[in-house]
């Protein structure tokens, strides 16, 4: 934890003051029109019906929040995390992944093994977060998922998603949040064999941010595209994530022993009746 996030208290959201906080917040962070933006009463319905909204408070003021919906699928309840935000001054602090935290310890202790979220394979931060530092698996890509969006940090580009999976009780996950000891998801050795990788260049930031350059923002997204879709129809799962220097990324892939969940997943599974 930085000094920058040490004051910041991290709490459920329960006020109809700060469910107001958590639009303005997402207003900061992505620039959203009025037609993409959440309304606060669907922040208020997520809180009641078994859902999360949790906020990064630095005294009042909320600073970054994170919003997840119940979800079900292939009979088993999940909760899909559908927003994470913190705004502009509070990035690179941990925060984030403090707010990530914070739902998997609530989810646990409903019960909840399973967190689901979109997040665009261009965003090298982000992807690092996720894969990394949170320990989550991708095994699903979503072409275009939300349509045209208004958000200045998408460049106008097709708002692919990769499906981040987050195996809440997993050994892989509680290795990433430093529960138990060994290999790192960043490392690429979490008992399996890297047998692929996806590179995705720095340079892409600055391509989505200039008008003449998006062309080559669309060409990195289409290679990235076929290139992830071809190893998930082979089997593959990215694993692992990693940074160079240069603060390009590149997606780490696997084959599973296990098609669904992985030998750290699948292993808890078949020990699950004798947890206390």
């Amino acid at each position: 934890m930085t000094e920058q996030s040490a004051g910041v208290e991290i709490r459920p959201v329960t006020d109809l003051r700060d469910f107001s906080q958590c639009v303005e917040v997402q207003l900061a962070v992505w620039g959203y029109s009025d037609g993409d933006l959440i309304p606060k009463r669907v922040f208020v319905v997520a809180s009641a019906i078994g859902g999360q909204v949790i906020g990064a408070f630095e005294r009042d003021r909320m600073v970054g929040f994170a919003m997840s919906i119940p979800g079900y699928r292939d009979g088993k309840s999940y909760l899909h995390s559908h927003m994470l935000a913190v705004l502009p001054g509070y990035r690179n602090s941990g925060l984030g992944r403090r707010l990530k935290l914070a739902q998997r310890d609530d989810a646990l202790a409903r019960g909840i093994d399973r967190v689901e979220w979109t997040f665009d394979p261009l965003e090298i931060k982000n992807a690092h977060l996720n894969i990394a530092r949170l320990g989550a698996i991708v095994r699903r890509y979503m072409p275009d998922f939300y349509g045209p969006s208004t958000s200045p940090l998408q460049g106008s580009l097709p708002t692919d998603r990769l499906v981040a999976e987050w195996w809440l009780g997993s050994d892989r996950v509680r290795r990433a949040v430093g529960e138990i000891d060994g290999n790192t998801p960043e490392s690429g050795e979490d008992g399996g064999k890297v047998v692929e990788r996806v590179t995705v260049p720095a340079s892409v930031y600055g391509w989505k941010r200039n008008p003449e350059q998006r062309t080559l923002a669309l060409t990195l997204q289409t290679t990235v595209r076929g290139a992830l879709q071809s190893a998930f129809a082979r089997g593959l799962t990215v694993t692992g994530y990693q940074c160079n220097a240069e603060g390009d990324g590149c997606f780490l892939l696997e084959r599973l022993s296990d098609p669904d969940l992985g030998p750290a997943i699948e292993s808890r599974r078949q020990n699950r009746t004798t947890e206390c």
